[in-house]
């Protein structure tokens, strides 16, 4: 009874898959257990996170594709751990006390120790058995071949198997169970094992032969990797042999532009050098002949020395004379050589660096993106920009952001008078006054809220007027600059003021559609009326007495600049269809600088055209 409890146990701790003792033993989700590698090579099969059971076909799910992480059978690790430690015992000898096995028989399906091996050897039916050393069997070079007996009748081995019932059974169990199903076929286990083994060697045979087919297509795919390698060796050459062709046009082209914007710029450093010299010899001049009369500590009595001294103080009042510099002729020479500029082609059809121009823009980011409101010029020739975010941002002319003033105030509009104060409309339509300084100063406007008026616009006249319009209420209220009441009202009837810009007796104002510019007195009848169908245009007062029109496609992202007579008639484009970055609001304005240069305004950008 031991050596049967020994031999279920035996054949307990063999892997399914490998038939060896089990190796890091794995429980699947339907509670079968195989070693680890096993499970390695069965989920390098599948190859999709999943293992299906060899014994029951149930499908379990590996985590992460790492068989390691599935559940160990620690009862059964257990188990052959301590087998290990416990030699195998000889199942022949008799006494109580039995020795330890050295040798096991296949045939006999026995362990044997050395004195029941001797025995074993001289019996004339078993000297042809096959003995395998215990060695062996613990080295894993050899299978034991298990001889398991019958449940039904424990002391018979179960010698037949039944392929219909695809399991092993004792020569009983095919009298009393098998003898009536005709149709079963019962084979000895020998002859199982022959065409089991046959069947493998057809199976591997096979797979020789399939692996042989798929060397072959490999190999196939090496040549064919190889003739790709070659094309792709041969159109990089061709590539590079394009590039190094083309680098060589553009770097000709390259150094034509640069010759051309060295021969429209040297021209102008020139003019520029030329005056700074001229000055610079003034300056000398006014030196040197003051040093001569002022360095002379006594008066000159002597008719030869009386006569110099007067002669270089006439001198010096001649160079009094001479008038102060022009700061037109500078400015003027320097817009030519800032007014050159590159332009980039961006054409895709077309490889070219692209062209030097004579009308060019520069273009700085609002330090807060989406966010202006309104924008102006201010008294001493800077650019102000309104943010609804909060404050003033002021720009130089070549663009460069100076300060920031008024942060923590929501700016809708704003306005400066002549005298450098500051007016702003914020987000409740309260109008407020600041001082140069921006102080805030303690002057009231009686205005229109939002719910009346809607949102407002602003602008200051010539006179100092301020002209406040409303959308809702469709009419333009004029103030004065110690507040109050509006001093007048002028109807805007039919229309919406979006924006206004004053101009002369006159006022410039944007309807809300923004694709319609007119020009209106200050009793608000319609003098001129320009349309533009589909784009966005925007009004400034250009050099004192014309009228500047942007007019932006929106759609393509383009704006063009144009000059118009007081009768909105055109004179000349300015800019024509200048590429800009389209804005996160579609709202615009346009104003001139003192210093000439135009602005235009994006609610993220500030263009500035030379």
């Amino acid at each position: 009874m031991a050596d049967t409890l020994k031999n279920v146990i035996s054949q307990s701790t063999e892997c399914p898959v490998c038939l060896s003792t089990f190796t890091d033993p794995k429980i699947l989700s339907c509670s079968h257990t195989f070693c680890k590698p096993c499970l390695d090579n069965l989920l390098e099969c599948h190859g999709n996170h999943q293992i299906r059971c060899p014994v029951c076909r149930a499908v379990t799910q590996v985590p992460n594709q790492d068989v390691s992480k599935l559940q160990v059978n620690l009862a059964l690790k257990n188990l052959i751990e301590d087998m290990k430690c416990h030699p195998q015992i000889c199942m022949s000898c008799k006494s109580d006390d039995k020795s330890s096995a050295a040798v096991y028989c296949q045939d006999c399906g026995k362990y044997l120790c050395t004195t029941c091996l001797n025995a074993h050897s001289q019996w004339g039916d078993f000297i042809d058995h096959e003995v395998i050393d215990m060695s062996e069997i613990s080295s894993g070079k050899v299978s034991v071949r298990r001889y398991r007996k019958c449940r039904k009748h424990p002391k018979e081995d179960e010698e037949c198997y039944c392929s219909n019932c695809r399991r092993f059974t004792c020569f009983k169990c095919v009298v009393m169970e098998h003898k009536n199903e005709t149709k079963h076929q019962v084979m000895e286990v020998a002859a199982y094992e022959s065409r089991h083994r046959e069947s493998i060697e057809d199976i591997k045979s096979k797979v020789d032969e399939k692996q042989a087919c798929f060397r072959k297509y490999i190999d196939f795919i090496d040549e064919q990797m190889k003739l790709v390698g070659s094309t792709k060796k041969e159109c990089i050459g061709d590539i590079n042999k394009a590039y190094n062709d083309i680098v060589l046009q553009l770097t000709e082209k390259r150094d034509i532009l640069l010759g051309e914007v060295k021969e429209k710029t040297e021209g102008v450093k020139n003019e520029l050098e030329k005056m700074k010299t001229s000055a610079q010899k003034y300056i000398n001049q006014l030196t040197t002949i003051a040093d001569m009369v002022t360095n002379r500590t006594k008066i000159p009595f002597d008719m030869e020395t009386l006569a110099a001294h007067n002669t270089l103080c006439e001198e010096i009042r001649e160079a009094f004379d001479q008038e102060d510099p022009d700061y037109e002729k500078p400015r003027k020479s320097s817009k030519k050589g800032k007014s050159v500029g590159f332009e980039r082609n961006v054409r895709k059809d077309e490889l070219d660096l692209g062209k030097v121009v004579d009308v060019v823009a520069k273009y700085v980011a609002l330090p807060t993106a989406n966010s202006m409101n309104a924008m102006v010029s201010t008294p001493d020739g800077r650019m102000a920009v309104g943010c609804g975010t909060g404050g003033i941002n002021i720009f130089s002319s070549d663009g460069e952001f100076q300060q920031t003033v008024l942060k923590d105030v929501v700016i809708r509009v704003v306005g400066f008078l002549s005298d450098g104060r500051c007016i702003v409309i914020d987000n409740a339509n309260d109008i407020t006054f600041y001082t140069p300084e921006y102080v805030k100063l303690n002057v009231m406007f009686e205005s229109l809220g939002k719910d009346e008026g809607g949102l407002p616009n602003l602008t200051v006249g010539g006179d100092d007027l301020i002209y406040v319009g409303y959308g809702k209420a469709q009419k333009i209220l004029v103030f004065s600059a110690a507040g109050g009441q509006a001093v007048r009202e002028i109807p805007c009837s039919g229309y919406t003021p979006a924006q206004i810009t004053s101009y002369d007796d006159s006022l410039l104002v944007n309807t809300n559609t923004m694709d319609t510019l007119r020009l209106i007195d200050k009793e608000g009848v319609v003098q001129h009326t320009l349309t533009k169908p589909g784009n966005s245009i925007h009004a400034a007062v250009y050099q004192g007495n014309l009228i500047l029109v942007a007019t932006v496609k929106l759609e393509e992202g383009l704006v063009s600049i144009d000059e118009y007579t007081n009768e909105l008639t055109p004179i000349q484009k300015l800019v024509n269809d200048y590429k800009i970055e389209k804005p996160g609001r579609e709202w615009y304005y346009l104003q001139q600088y003192r210093s000439g240069e135009i602005a235009f305004c994006t609610s993220d950008r500030l263009y500035i055209f030379y």
